[in-house]
């Protein structure tokens, strides 16, 4: 098991997600993201705005998912 901030994964607060792959915590931060995004949070909201303009070059998309799964992989596993 991994930890990982809403912060580290692009978001805008330090909600910690615990899993044991990279996938299990990309979901739990996107259903996260979502639940803020109903709730109007300003901070997220800014978040995903940012995230949005990344997401407008696929190759800049791919090479930040990649970086994050490597920043996940090097994560010492959680005691």
């Amino acid at each position: 098991m991994k930890t990982m901030t809403c912060h580290q994964l692009g978001g805008a607060c330090d909600l910690e997600f615990t899993a044991n792959t990279f996938e299990e915590i990309a979901e739990m931060s996107k259903k996260h993201g979502t639940e803020m995004f109903q709730k109007s949070d300003a901070d997220h909201l800014k978040a995903m705005e940012d995230m949005r303009q990344l997401m407008k070059s696929p190759e800049a998309m791919a090479a930040w998912f990649e970086n994050k799964r490597k920043e996940f992989e090097a994560l010492p596993d959680n005691a």
